[in-house]
């Protein structure tokens, strides 16, 4: 029977949170094992140019922020699984991950499987994905100064992405399916009495037009089938976010929409099993604050290792 090697800490993801966990973690001399997906880096590879990361005077892309950081962790003694984790067993100690049919075992956990932007699932919107096609307002809305551009959504973060954007947009186009919102009513009063937000009801985006970035939008009426095709410089989409956790689906306690719950922002419910990023972070949703969560979750480890050495 093969002896499975018991880690100090395993790292589930491979974005900024769980990242920056590896860079500490790693300095610590955990040597950390980071399994860190197919698609590792997260929502920064769909990002093209950042300039709101520490460091970066003149913009990064979102792909070389990775890989910098992978390497920084790389450099310390972090080992990486390019592969998604696809079981966890927490019921005992050592907990047991799990690569399709490969264990791993390890005295802690840090989660930091983040959250995929939930999309229209058009074609044309990968085509022109970090082109003019964005969910992140925060992240982009600086590109599109005096740009007219459109917003999908009808709840509170379509809300708060459409009103952002008025600070840099000429005009703000929020488009819903239905004839009413369901944001809070403050929300939606604070849009709807914007001068540079309209709304077009009833309606769904088709198709992305453009030449090597947004130029266009066919929009559809979804009572009439009316289509006709809108001028705009960037597409928002802000329908929602979904948390990367259905492997931790009765293992581990969460909200609602799935966010895992913690404690002081790190802790989970099972002891040294802790969390970083997105994953439980519904609100902020940046590279920058999913770094500082891994900083965090990292340091609770070598607190962990402190207190049951």
């Amino acid at each position: 029977m093969m002896c499975v090697m018991t880690e100090k800490l395993i790292i589930i993801g491979g974005g900024p949170a769980g990242l920056s966990a590896a860079i500490y973690a790693s300095r610590e001399g955990f040597e950390p094992l980071v399994i860190a997906g197919f698609a590792a880096g997260g929502q920064l590879l769909l990002t093209t140019v950042v300039e709101n990361f520490p460091g970066f005077p003149d913009g990064i892309d979102g792909p070389e922020i990775i890989i910098q950081m992978r390497k920084q962790a790389e450099k310390f003694g972090t080992r990486f699984i390019n592969e998604n984790a696809t079981g966890i067993d927490l019921s005992s100690k050592p907990y047991k991950i799990f690569v399709e049919d490969k264990k791993y075992e390890s005295e802690t956990v840090i989660i930091a499987t983040g959250a995929d932007s939930m999309w229209i699932g058009i074609d044309s919107e990968k085509k022109f994905m970090g082109r003019g096609v964005s969910s992140c307002a925060t992240c982009d809305g600086p590109f599109y100064k005096d740009k007219d551009v459109v917003v999908v959504g009808g709840g509170d973060s379509a809300m708060e992405e459409a009103l952002f954007l008025t600070r840099f947009a000429k005009s703000v186009k929020l488009i819903h399916r239905r004839d009413a919102f369901r944001a809070s009513k403050i929300m939606q009063d604070k849009v709807l009495q914007n001068p540079k937000v309209s709304v077009i009801w009833n309606s769904v985006i088709e198709e992305i037009k453009g030449d090597k970035k947004v130029g266009s939008v066919i929009i559809k009426e979804v009572n009439t089938g009316e289509r006709k095709e809108l001028q705009v410089d960037g597409v928002f989409v802000a329908i929602g976010h979904k948390p990367n956790t259905d492997i931790f689906k009765g293992k581990l306690e969460m909200d609602a929409k799935g966010y895992l719950v913690t404690k002081n922002e790190v802790e989970t419910g099972v002891t040294g099993v802790f969390v970083a990023g997105d994953v439980y972070d519904s609100y902020y949703r940046q590279a920058v604050t999913a770094s500082a969560g891994g900083v965090k979750a990292a340091l609770k480890v070598r607190e962990y290792f402190a207190e049951h050495s």
